[in-house]
């Protein structure tokens, strides 16, 4: 099941962006600050009334044959097909433009659901000037203004109302999801065929070629897998091709569907930034993690190659420490056949569940190693703890006062965990709760 999406589509200087970030600046759910992650600009995660959704903000849409012009409309135009629903943003100072209309026209086309929002609507007594935008066909429009958040709790409702019905899709327990991230021309198409023997994803060195995310099954030692490919997540600034301004977005809707995610880094080239970055959408998302490093055939294999680029990516890659490594040649073939045990692993790590008792007997020995930690004069009393999900193992630990539960010691204690019960490949949570 995937996160509905929303793009905001309209002219240029309609408020657009002011919209976007005033929905991503109070309503987005950042579950961690990871060092390294960064968020594009043009999506985020957006929530509200406990519905999460993907935002797409896009540039405005202008008539005209440059090609600053015709990129802008290109853009917009792809937002349109990734989107569920659409708001139509107007502004209600300036009443309805031709280019309003020409929108209007593209909206029509694409039979989406359409929320006709009238932006710079400050007071109450402007209102009167929303009634000439019911002449754009898409019902009745929703005063609102960016600038000072009005009307905006309104206009999310009526979008909430038209997200398509969340399908629940049955689910193979049996069957590892896993999909490959990584920035363009890293391999993996060619990995894709590598693993599957055969040729079923196109294959080019163009960076970029691969624009969807493709679903293939396949079996391997009596285990069924689904292989997700995805386009490439490229270092924004450096898009210059519109329909690879969503491939990040893509990668995301994959990543939701993956039990474990592969990414992937390219030992010719290195470890750069924007390797991080991508790593970091998994590790958000809680999922299980393998980091693939491909093109392993163009290193100069002496004795210390491996040890030499493990110790560069942990060092780069400090919140994926617990993510195995596996060093292989989707051309050549060379080590591919360590990668499908990892990921194995990685996804029985990722449902793993441990007994209450033993999980606790395990808490106790880490107290006796090394106390609780006291603040103010008052010490952290640890009662129990229990296991309370999986994808990924999430723990919740019953204390007298969660302030006192500094994060030295709560990694204290998932490295104590991950040393009693392995769970390499898979992030796991601590939370620190008050008993009732």
């Amino acid at each position: 099941m995937r996160n509905s999406v929303v793009a905001i589509v309209g002219r240029p200087n309609v408020g657009k962006s002011t919209i976007f970030n005033r929905l991503v600046g109070e309503r987005i759910s950042i579950v961690e600050d990871i060092p390294g992650v960064t968020r594009d600009r043009i999506y985020a995660k957006a929530e509200w009334l406990n519905n999460t959704f993907r935002l797409i903000d896009t540039g405005g849409i202008e008539i005209g044959d440059e090609p600053l012009l015709i990129q802008m409309r290109e853009q917009a135009e792809v937002a349109i097909r990734e989107a569920d629903v659409i708001i139509f943003l107007v502004n209600g100072r300036e009443g309805i433009t031709a280019a309003d209309e020409e929108v209007a026209k593209m909206l029509f086309k694409s039979n989406k659901p359409v929320v006709l929002a009238v932006n710079k609507i400050d007071n109450p007594e402007m209102k009167e000037q929303i009634y000439e935008f019911y002449s754009l066909g898409f019902g009745e429009p929703y005063p609102i203004s960016g600038t000072h958040g009005l009307g905006l709790g309104d206009l999310l409702d009526r979008v909430l109302e038209l997200f398509p019905e969340r399908e629940d899709i049955p689910v193979d327990e049996d069957v590892i999801h896993f999909s490959l991230i990584g920035r363009p021309n890293v391999g993996k198409s060619s990995l894709v065929n590598a693993m599957l023997n055969e040729e079923r994803v196109i294959v080019s060195d163009i960076a970029g070629t691969t624009r969807d995310a493709i679903d293939t099954s396949f079996s391997r030692d009596g285990q069924d897998f689904v292989i997700i490919d995805t386009a490439g997540m490229r270092k924004r600034g450096k898009i210059y091709e519109t329909t690879e301004k969503y491939s990040i977005l893509r990668a995301l809707k994959a990543i939701e569907r993956s039990d474990v995610v592969l990414t992937l880094i390219d030992a010719e080239t290195g470890i750069i930034e924007q390797d991080k970055k991508i790593a970091g959408y998994a590790h958000e998302a809680g999922k299980a993690v393998v980091i693939v490093v491909n093109k392993w055939d163009t290193i100069n294999q002496h004795d210390h190659a491996i040890k030499e680029f493990e110790k560069n990516i942990r060092a780069h890659f400090l919140f994926l420490d617990y993510a195995p490594i596996v060093y292989l040649s989707a051309k050549t073939k060379k080590r591919i056949h360590t990668l499908v045990p990892k990921v194995v692993e990685a996804s029985e790590n990722h449902s793993k569940r441990v007994e209450t008792n033993v999980l606790n007997d395990v808490i106790m020995d880490a107290l006796a190693i090394n106390p609780t930690p006291t603040k103010n004069g008052k010490r952290l009393k640890i009662l129990y703890a229990t296991q309370v999900a999986v994808k990924p193992p999430t723990f919740v630990v019953f204390v007298n006062d969660p302030e006192l539960m500094h994060f030295s010691y709560e990694r204290f204690l998932e490295n104590k965990i991950r040393e009693a019960f392995g769970f390499e490949g898979t992030p796991i949570k601590i939370y620190a709760r008050r008993r009732n």
